[in-house]
């Protein structure tokens, strides 16, 4: 077996394979980048070449333009590619539409980059899959025992629940545009809401290219009203990113009620910095006993961990007679949630 630091180990560019020559979600544009999933904080452009999943290199299409890399190549689930003779696979990470573990392997090593990922379930992509290794690599956005994530069906009961009680109010909800605002609909749809939503431009492109990926979110219409007197959004849901509650978008709509999903918003205090009136707290990232759940099933000698809460991760692996170490990385946030 060759040791895990010589077939993956941390650069200032991120995740290097000296022996594949290729990077994992490079911070920086490099010759050849293997991309998890679409976000901006992992999904960078101009990289000369690209392997991701079909879905991946199409939400970075619609995000950076049909020009984001010199040339691209996907991968199925599942699929065994060769890169410079180390072999690759992508295995479903339940993040967001495409989203994907990288296992790696060489000389009897296997490591499993697993991005950013959740194991909740989630019918706007595919589900997360566990992938035995020797090196599970895990993020820890959520990575502490305070953080359990309640069930998302009953957060948006509350979200229902308000348009009954305030009928009056256009409901408005920041979402990140790329994942969470699709997952937030579709809950909703299964709520049992069918009235059209409303979604700012941002996520026109995104929603539709969910719909067309055969993911359901019914009825969407623009959120667009010059004359905020003309009541034509009153007791709307309307959805748009979090950026966009600063500006005068936002102030368009009749009395809005301010909403924001995400799994932060179980800390009271960001939600009242924010001026949330009714937190949802949807995550899509994993909760602190999904962490050590997932950890447990995959089984690794080693768990490295890539950012979030590291040093609880790691002394809990270390309790548990795992050896474990943070990495440090540095320029990967919280987007997805």
């Amino acid at each position: 077996m060759i040791k895990p630091d010589l077939l993956l180990h941390p650069t200032p560019g991120g995740l290097y394979c000296p022996l594949g020559d290729f990077f994992v979600d490079p911070v920086r544009p490099v010759d050849r980048a293997l991309i998890t999933h679409g976000h901006s904080d992992h999904a960078r452009s101009g990289h000369a070449h690209v392997l991701a999943t079909r879905q991946t290199l199409d939400i970075m299409a619609i995000r950076y333009g049909e020009d984001f890399c010199g040339t691209s190549q996907s991968a199925d689930f599942g699929q065994t590619i060769s890169v410079n003779g180390v072999t690759v696979r992508f295995h479903p990470a339940g993040h967001v539409l495409g989203s994907a573990q990288i296992e790696i392997e060489a000389q009897g090593t296997r490591i499993v980059v697993s991005g950013d990922y959740k194991r909740g379930a989630d019918p706007t992509c595919a589900s997360f899959e566990p992938v035995p290794c020797d090196v599970f690599i895990t993020e820890a956005t959520f990575g502490l025992p305070v953080f359990h994530h309640p069930e998302p069906r009953r957060e948006i009961e509350k979200l229902l629940r308000s348009l009954q009680q305030f009928p009056e109010r256009s409901h408005l909800i920041g979402a990140y545009a790329l994942g969470k605002a699709q997952r937030v609909i579709s809950l909703i749809r299964r709520g049992g809401y069918e009235k059209p939503i409303y979604i700012h431009g941002s996520m026109a492109r995104l929603c539709d290219y969910y719909s067309e990926q055969g993911v359901e979110l019914g009825e969407l219409r623009p959120a667009t009203t010059e004359d905020k007197k003309s009541g034509a959004l009153k007791g709307a849901v309307i959805i748009g990113p979090p950026s966009a509650f600063n500006d005068r978008w936002a102030r368009r709509f009749e009395d809005p009620l301010a909403i924001f999903a995400s799994g932060w918003m179980m800390v009271r205090q960001r939600a009242k910095q924010r001026g949330v009136e009714l937190p949802l707290v949807i995550s899509d990232h994993c909760d602190w006993p999904e962490l050590l759940d997932t950890i447990r099933e995959v089984g690794p000698q080693e768990v490295w961990v890539t950012h979030g809460r590291e040093e609880a991760l790691v002394r809990w692996c270390e309790l548990t007679g795992i050896k474990a170490r943070p990495l440090h990385l540095v320029g990967y946030e919280d987007e997805g949630d």
